[in-house]
């Protein structure tokens, strides 16, 4: 018996900018699809991207998304659409304020400050984009996944080994089933795997959805475990995006991420976001749960 072919990369870039396409139910009341073929629990990113986008659709093109804070109340389930209310808190002639409420069934599983500028001149510095290998140089983290899979059981390794618009370069790939402790720093390139267009908003979507990829994991790498250590219990509790210049999410960024601090069963991450011509584009802060609990 042969496999299926496995997608291409156009189609699989098609479905997340399907996904991520709200659709407008009502006034300032949107629906954001369920991942097709999706089980178990929604990914955060997916969330945190279609609540943008609920947003962005309700703000006028002359003001741009700068920053969002979210806050993950329980998780999603990819059996079911994601609902999302809009509030207008604020609108002034620079800055808008949007409130998001993500809900399934009936209960909120995510909310979401968000706010808006229109764009203006004013002073200008950043910090320096790492000095790390270019993404040609380096391994797609889906072929280094299927180098590990055999090691897995079979309902891990189809998650795995899953096929995903976003291709992902690590500079220092880590072994996820037997990690062994190392500093709380990665960089990781990123972009999606076709083009999808000029719609800046779209680009912004993409870029926070991305931003819940990988960062979780920094702040576990000095304890030497992983998401597929036994007896892990993991989940984003809270993220905050900062969104500080245009990009385009189809061609290389590179993610900087690090962990200055873990404990009380939480870990703190942080994350900046270069274009490879050294631009900081995005900044990211993430609190997570990291709880071991004793194996069945």
């Amino acid at each position: 018996m042969t496999d299926h072919a496995a997608p291409s990369a156009d189609s699989l870039v098609t479905g997340l900018v399907a996904l991520l396409d709200v659709e407008e139910l009502d006034t300032d009341l949107f629906r954001g699809a369920r991942q097709p073929g999706g089980q178990g629990r929604v990914f955060g990113g997916q969330v945190i991207a279609q609540a943008l986008q609920a947003a962005q659709r309700s703000t006028g093109e002359e003001k741009v998304a700068h920053s969002l804070h979210a806050y993950f109340m329980r998780p999603g389930d990819e059996n079911y659409s994601i609902t999302f209310r809009v509030v207008r808190d604020f609108e002034g002639r620079s800055f808008a304020t949007r409130r998001v409420i993500a809900m399934q069934r009936g209960t909120p599983i995510l909310n979401m400050a968000c706010s808006f500028q229109t764009p203006e001149d004013g002073f200008a510095h950043q910090d320096t984009m790492p000095d790390v290998p270019p993404p040609e140089a380096l391994a797609d983290e889906a072929a280094l996944r299927g180098g590990a899979a055999e090691r897995l059981p079979e309902a891990i390794r189809r998650a795995v080994l899953r096929p995903r618009p976003i291709e992902l370069r690590p500079v220092a790939p880590r072994d996820w089933i037997a990690p062994e402790p190392r500093p709380a720093i990665q960089h990781v390139w990123f972009r999606l795997r076709a083009p999808i267009g000029d719609d800046p908003a779209l680009h912004r979507a993409v870029l926070a959805y991305a931003s819940d990829m990988a960062l979780l994991g920094t702040g576990m790498m000095p304890h030497g475990v992983s998401f597929m250590t036994p007896g892990m219990q993991v989940a984003s509790l809270d993220h905050s995006l900062w969104l500080h210049e245009t990009c385009r999410a189809d061609d290389w960024l590179l993610y900087a991420m690090d962990s200055p601090w873990a404990g009380n069963s939480r870990d703190f991450n942080r994350g900046s976001i270069f274009t490879r011509d050294g631009r900081l584009v995005a900044s990211v802060a993430q609190e997570g749960l990291i709880r071991r609990r004793a194996p069945r």
